[in-house]
């Protein structure tokens, strides 16, 4: 493995695993006032154009680390959802 690819490697653990926290904290708790609606929908529309480029130049660090960061902002955004309800 190259440096640059252990470099995105390293880049996309990091930046995946910072939402790791707020996901569990949100699931455990049911709690999402605090959490902006606006930014997590940017968030993810981010997050899903990211991976669309990531398949685009076959990139497994960007595909992996952004398809597990949707996951996770993905969650916070549904359960922010359920409470504007």
């Amino acid at each position: 493995m190259d440096t640059a690819t252990i470099i995105g490697h390293l880049a996309a653990f990091l930046t995946t695993i910072s939402f790791l926290p707020q996901a569990i904290k949100t699931i455990r708790s049911r709690e999402t006032k605090q959490l902006s609606l606006v930014m997590y929908i940017l968030f993810v529309s981010g997050v899903i154009l990211w991976t669309c480029y990531g398949v685009a130049i076959d990139s497994w660090p960007i595909i992996i680390g952004n398809v597990i960061t949707l996951l996770l902002a993905g969650t916070i955004l549904f359960f922010k959802l359920i409470e504007q309800k």
